[in-house]
C-alpha cells in the first residue's frame, strides 16, 4: 500500500479515495497518538467549502469521539487559522479538511499539533501504521468515556480576524485592493480582515457552491483578478487558494507578483527594519535564480531547501531564518505564526510596500526573473536517479552551468510519481536555454530511458 500521507497530509477524490471510513479511521488513529497523556484530548476541525467537507468532518469528528476526544468544530476557516486557533483555544490538536488550490472534487486530511505545526513524517507514520495494521486503539471507550462535540466559547473567525489585523500595526485607509478568494476558506475572513483595517475592497470569486473552488480563480488562476485590478484602478490585487495559505499578488499594472517576489520584498522591509533574522532568506530549490542575485545583491543569505512547505519550516526553525516560502506563493512569516498564510503574507506585502515608499511595480520591477525551461526525460523507473553518479551527465551540467557564467541555472529532479527526469533550466537567452534543455534531456533519455 502506497504512503497514506503525502507533503500536505492526505490527500484524493473524496467518497472515492479518501473516503469516511478512512476518514473515521484518521481520526481516530490521529487522536490516539496526539493525545497520549491526555484523557480527554480536545481536537479543532476547520475546512474549506468543498461539498465534500460536510461528509469528511462528520467522519473524521466521529472517530476522534470515539478515542474519548472532544470536538470543537469551528467551520470554514483558512487552514492557518487552525495554527493560530489550537493555541488560544489550548487544544490537544488541529485538523483542516481541504485540499488546497486542487478541483472541488478532490480533498484532504492535514492535522496540527498543540503548537500549530504540521506533523513530523515520524507522527504521521505512527498514525499510518495504526490504520494499515488495522490496529484497535479504542476497543475499551465505551459509556461515559466516549467524546464530545463542544461549543466553541469565542467567536472562531474573529479571533482570527483580530490575530491577522495585529500583524499589521497600520491603518490602509486611502489603500484600494481587489481580492479574489477562489470561492474557498478565505471568503468571510479576506474581507473582513481588509475593509476592518480601512482599506476600499473589491471581493470577486467569494460566493462558494461547493463545487466553484479554485474554478478558474484564486492564485493558480489570477487572470481574472488581473482585468479586476485594472478596471477598478486599483492599488493592489491579492489571490488566495482554497485553503487561504497562499498568495499570489497583482501589481497596479495588472502584472503579476509571485511567492519569489513577494518573499524577497518583505525581505527588504525586514531588512530596513534590522529585523531580518541572522540575515537569512529560506525558499526551494524551484525559486528563480533572479530572486538569489537579487538577495545577493541587498546583503541576504539564502538558504535552500527541497520542494515543500514543511522542509522550509524546518531549514527556518533549524537556522533561525524568520522568512520563507515558495514561488507558489507559501509564505512563512515565523515570527507571526507557524506556517504559510495568504492573507498575513498580503498583510506584510501591504507594510512593506508602504514602508520602503514605493508602487508595486516599482518594487516588483527591482527583482529579474529570468525565463525558465522545462524538459521531461522519458526515463524507467528504477533508473530515476542514477543520473547523480553519472560522468558524462556530470560533465554536461558543468559545461552548461560554466557557459552561463552565473547567470543562469540548471536543476535536475526525478518526478515523485512518473517515469520521468525533469530538466530545468533558467537563464537570459530563451532561445539559448531551450536548446540546452532539450540536448540535456536527450543525453538522459540515452543512457538511462
Amino acid at each position: 500500500m502506497s504512503r497514506l500521507f503525502g507533503t500536505d497530509g492526505v490527500r484524493g477524490i473524496a467518497n472515492s479515495e479518501l473516503t469516511p471510513e478512512l476518514a473515521f479511521n484518521l481520526g481516530k488513529a490521529g487522536a490516539y497518538v496526539l493525545s497520549k497523556n491526555q484523557q480527554r484530548p480536545i481536537v479543532l476541525i476547520a475546512k474549506d467549502t468543498r461539498v465534500s467537507g460536510d461528509m469528511l468532518e462528520d467522519a473524521i469528528s466521529a472517530g476522534i469521539l470515539a478515542m474519548g476526544g472532544n470536538v470543537i468544530k469551528v467551520g470554514v476557516l483558512p487552514t492557518p487559522a487552525i495554527a493560530y486557533l489550537v493555541k488560544y483555544y489550548k487544544a490537544d490538536a488541529g485538523v483542516v479538511i481541504s485540499a488546497s488550490h486542487n478541483p472541488f472534487e478532490y480533498n484532504g486530511i492535514k492535522f496540527f499539533n498543540s503548537e500549530g505545526f504540521k506533523l513530523d513524517d515520524e507522527i504521521e507514520d505512527e498514525i499510518e501504521d495504526i490504520i494499515i495494521r488495522n490496529i484497535d486503539v479504542n476497543s475499551h471507550i465505551t459509556g461515559d468515556k466516549l467524546g464530545r462535540c463542544l461549543e466553541a466559547e469565542d467567536n472562531a473567525l474573529s479571533l482570527y480576524a483580530d490575530f491577522l489585523k495585529g500583524t499589521m500595526g497600520m491603518s490602509l485607509k486611502g489603500m484600494k485592493l481587489v481580492i479574489d478568494c477562489a470561492n474557498g476558506a478565505a471568503y468571510k475572513v479576506g474581507e473582513k480582515v481588509f475593509k476592518e483595517l480601512g482599506a476600499e475592497v473589491v471581493t470577486i470569486f467569494n460566493k462558494p457552491d461547493g463545487i466553484n473552488i479554485n474554478c478558474g480563480c484564486g492564485s493558480t488562476h489570477p487572470e481574472m483578478l488581473q482585468k479586476t485590478v485594472l478596471k477598478h484602478n486599483a492599488d493592489l490585487g491579492l489571490a488566495f487558494d482554497g485553503d487561504a495559505d497562499r498568495l499570489i499578488a497583482i501589481d497596479e499594472k495588472g502584472r503579476i507578483i509571485d511567492g519569489d517576489k513577494v518573499i524577497l520584498i518583505c525581505t527588504k522591509m525586514l531588512k530596513s527594519m534590522n529585523q531580518l533574522a541572522k540575515n537569512k532568506v529560506t525558499v526551494t530549490v524551484m525559486s528563480n535564480i533572479g530572486f538569489h542575485l537579487a538577495a545577493k545583491e541587498i546583503g541576504c543569505n539564502v538558504e535552500t531547501t527541497q520542494v515543500g512547505d514543511r522542509y522550509v519550516l524546518e531549514s527556518m526553525l533549524k537556522t533561525g531564518s524568520q522568512i520563507g516560502g515558495e514561488q507558489s506563493g507559501h509564505i512563512i512569516f515565523l515570527n507571526h505564526t507557524t506556517t504559510g498564510d495568504g492573507i498575513l503574507s498580503a498583510l506584510q506585502l501591504i507594510k512593506a510596500i508602504k514602508m520602503l515608499n514605493k508602487k508595486p511595480s516599482e518594487l516588483s520591477d527591482e527583482i529579474v526573473i529570468y525565463p525558465q525551461i522545462l524538459k521531461n526525460a522519458k526515463i524507467k523507473n528504477e533508473n530515476k536517479k542514477k543520473y547523480i553518479d553519472d560522468p558524462e551527465i556530470s560533465k554536461e551540467i558543468k559545461k552548461v552551468e560554466e557557459m552561463m557564467a552565473e547567470e543562469g541555472r540548471v536543476l535536475i529532479r526525478p518526478s515523485g510519481t512518473e517515469p520521468l527526469v525533469r530538466v530545468m533550466i533558467e537563464g537570459k537567452n530563451i532561445e539559448i536555454i531551450t536548446g540546452l534543455a532539450e540536448k540535456l534531456a536527450d543525453l538522459l533519455e540515452k543512457r538511462f530511458g
